[in-house]
């Protein structure tokens, strides 16, 4: 989907609109590094969450099923800088489960994109929502934001948290998540 050839000639670019002389040492290579890096941060577009959440198995037994500290990165649309943290997910099935590894896959998918925390949280929630179809689902996510935090008001530390509920699920279940993100266990 990237096309590196233009990546290249436009980091080539801005190197030298910075002041850099983009045929440097340090820098000769740089073009070509961004835009295998950009190839792999945007990989997400040419997954599918469907396809990782179609291998169900029939579960009647099962009332609650918490998945935490899944951890991703991603890149910030506003800056094009990395925010990073962890999602946190809980899910009442209805008759079928997912295979764990498939909910990472799932944060993987929207995560390797270029997006705003809380729309990659609606993203995550949405698709297990409508493909796994179980009586609800929530999902939290913690993350450091660099564009905060090395850059602008430079405050280290500050993360951000934003949940997204789909169907039934008890109050209970989101503050055991939101308690999971805070660090109270």
């Amino acid at each position: 989907m990237v096309d590196r050839e233009r990546v290249e000639k436009a980091v080539a670019e801005l190197i030298d609109a910075i002041g850099e002389d983009c045929g440097r040492e340090g820098l000769r290579e740089t073009p070509q590094r961004v835009a295998r890096m950009f190839e792999e941060l945007t990989c997400g577009y040419a997954d599918d969450p469907a396809e990782h959440l179609s291998k169900t198995f029939a579960e009647s037994g099962s009332g609650l099923i918490v998945e935490r500290g899944i951890a991703f990165s991603s890149t910030c649309e506003h800056h094009l800088m990395p925010f990073f943290g962890k999602v946190h997910i809980a899910y009442v099935p209805d008759g079928k489960v997912v295979g764990l590894s498939k909910l990472a896959r799932v944060v993987e998918t929207y995560a390797r994109r270029l997006q705003l925390q809380e729309r990659m949280n609606a993203q995550i929630a949405d698709a297990i929502y409508e493909h796994l179809a179980p009586k609800g689902v929530a999902v939290v996510v913690e993350a450091e934001h660099t564009c905060m935090t090395a850059r602008g008001v430079k405050k280290t530390g500050s993360k951000t948290l934003s949940y997204a509920v789909r169907g039934d699920v008890p109050d209970s279940v989101l503050r055991t998540l939101l308690s999971f993100a805070e660090g109270r266990e």
